[in-house]
């Protein structure tokens, strides 16, 4: 591509290129990929010169693969280092094979180890090494170290950079060091304290410093009630600890106490934006690998060994259906209404169902109260039970002008939305006692106890009231 001259009449900045929505606007991205297209490359680079990296990630993922690439070699070395530590995982894994190693290099030196850590995880040992090796033994070594430690826990979140000092300083004496020391984070907000070991004791905040006379010594300022996180902790249980106790960072341990790291709560947003959207991935049976840049197969596969599960469960609800094939033949309105139970109970089911997953996710539905939040649900299901009966049997009365169809109906109403009500607590307190993951397993067995049990109970007494 030839560069040309820049239009003068093209946005240039970031307010122009998002909308009110912190979006990137559809105007602006038109523009980029029209100046691409047509050669213009001293306009495109005008167009994300002063893009945030965020939003830069961003119209990396909207993009098509060909137009990410040439975006990526019209930038070159002057690919902001931010833009890769904020690009989604799928999104990363794409651009990391349109990247010399030489600029995945630079950013490794340049990031955060954290960010360089999540930056390399996915690579193979080869194309590590290949990085690597490229990059100053300093920094080699901290990402290294977090790339030890497994997938989704605290050793892969931490960053290697934070501050510790002894108890027995001064403001004065904290404030040169870190005036004086070049390797330092890039952005902290508090200082964590230590005894001789290296085990953290405590942790003052930057603004207790900042407003204490030099004099004062940090042992008067420190917090002793510090949460510390093992390197080996789950992601979600970090987050969990972040949310539960307010924390703004806290220290990284390894298995004999001592500091190792850092997580910040920056971190932790991202953590607990990822387990909200893998929970709802897993509800509704879909993989949490997957991305929007996958491809029609990749995609198809991933989805169909959950869809088969599907088919299964449907199966055995038709099997039901069978059993009552006479009843049915015999009593046309049977097959109007059936669908009304089974949804109606399928839809209950889901309602708890997702109040109960996110209840246990968060810790609030325990051993503890689960006798308690079982009886709410099966009285809240029996409830409106009882209240869709009578709405669908009087609409049943006038249609059909049969009572004793309206009855039934009402019932089969009734002994669904309890049943699925039970079932949407039962069967992921059940799944998480069994080990299995709630949100990954539950949705398709809820499902089946109101589709068997709706059917069940509406053909049956079908067959008992209205041809018995």
């Amino acid at each position: 591509m030839s560069d040309q001259s820049v239009d003068p009449d093209a946005p240039n900045g970031e307010a122009e290129a998002l909308d009110e929505h912190f979006s990137l606007s559809r105007d602006f991205i038109r523009r980029v990929l029209s100046a691409l297209e047509e050669g213009r490359n001293e306009e495109v680079k005008a167009l994300l010169s002063d893009l945030h990296a965020a939003d830069f990630a961003d119209l990396l993922g909207q993009v098509g693969s060909g137009d990410c690439r040439l975006l990526l070699e019209l930038m070159g070395t002057d690919l902001d280092s931010a833009v890769l530590s904020d690009l989604d995982k799928d999104v990363r894994d794409e651009v990391l094979q349109y990247l010399d190693p030489q600029i995945v290099a630079r950013a490794v030196t340049e990031l955060d180890s954290d960010d360089a850590t999540y930056l390399l995880e996915d690579l193979s040992e080869e194309e590590q090494r290949e990085v690597l090796t490229q990059v100053p033994d300093h920094d080699r070594i901290a990402v290294e170290m977090g790339l030890r430690y497994p997938e989704l826990s605290a050793g892969r979140l931490m960053q290697r950079e934070f501050i510790t000092i002894p108890p027995f300083w001064s403001v004065g004496e904290t404030i040169d060091y870190m005036r004086e020391t070049d390797d330092l984070p890039n952005e902290f907000v508090e200082i964590f304290i230590v005894d001789p070991g290296l085990h953290p004791i405590g942790i003052v905040a930057l603004n207790r410093i900042l407003r204490s006379g030099r004099s004062t010594k940090i042992e008067d300022l420190m917090d002793e009630k510090l949460q510390v996180i093992p390197a080996h902790m789950a992601q979600e249980e970090v987050a969990y600890a972040f949310d539960q106790y307010h924390l703004m960072s806290a220290p990284v341990v390894d298995e004999s106490g001592r500091i190792v790291g850092m997580i910040t709560i920056d971190d932790m947003v991202d953590v607990i934006q990822d387990e909200a959207e893998e929970d709802i991935l897993k509800l509704g049976g879909v993989s949490d690998e997957e991305g929007l840049s996958d491809n029609v197969f990749r995609t198809t596969s991933r989805r169909f060994s959950w869809l088969a599960v599907n088919l299964v469960t449907a199966i055995g609800a038709s099997l039901v259906i069978s059993f009552f094939g006479e009843a049915i033949s015999q009593y046309v309105a049977l097959a109007i209404l059936m669908p009304i139970v089974a949804s109606m109970g399928g839809n209950a089911g889901t309602q708890t169902l997702t109040v109960a997953v996110r209840a246990i996710a968060t810790k609030d539905l325990t051993a503890t109260n689960a006798a308690r939040i079982i009886v709410r649900e099966a009285l809240v299901g029996g409830l409106n039970g009882i209240l869709f009966a009578i709405v669908l049997g009087l609409l049943c009365g006038l249609w059909f002008q049969d009572l004793m169809l309206a009855l039934v109906i009402g019932i089969a109403m009734i002994v669904n939305l309890l049943a699925a009500g039970l079932a949407g607590i039962l069967v992921p307190l059940g799944l998480q006692r069994a080990g299995a993951d709630p949100a990954l397993a539950s949705t398709v067995f809820v499902t089946t106890v109101t589709d068997v049990v709706g059917f069940f109970v509406f053909l049956g007494l079908a067959t008992i009231i209205l041809l018995g």
